[in-house]
């Protein structure tokens, strides 16, 4: 069964540099995942973006909502990876604020 993640990120970048950023920078994001040194499938719908990430002989999935003033992300953990989610949501929000910081 999966362990399902939510974490919302908010930004003052608008919704387009938010996007860019998120599309620029999103391997970095996966880099928090354990054992994501697997393949990573990525697909843009609008300003959503659908992602798969293969690791540890797991699959994590997931969305990005890339909102005009914040950045959702809904993540399904399987198995033992779910276990880690508390410390993993902290990773991946540090993450995305240095990524979302406007500069």
């Amino acid at each position: 069964m999966a362990t399902p993640l939510s974490l919302t990120i908010p930004h003052q970048l608008g919704r387009a540099e938010a996007r860019r950023r998120i599309q620029q920078g999103f391997s970095n994001l996966v880099n928090q995942l354990p054992g994501s040194s697997g393949r990573c499938i990525e697909r843009w719908e609008g300003d959503r973006l659908t992602f798969e990430v293969a690791g540890m002989g797991q699959t994590v999935s997931g969305v990005v909502d890339v909102m005009d003033t914040a950045v959702k992300m809904d993540l399904q953990l399987p198995g033992v990876l779910g276990l880690l989610a508390s410390g993993l949501q902290g990773r991946l929000r540090k993450a995305g604020q240095l990524l979302l910081t406007k500069k």
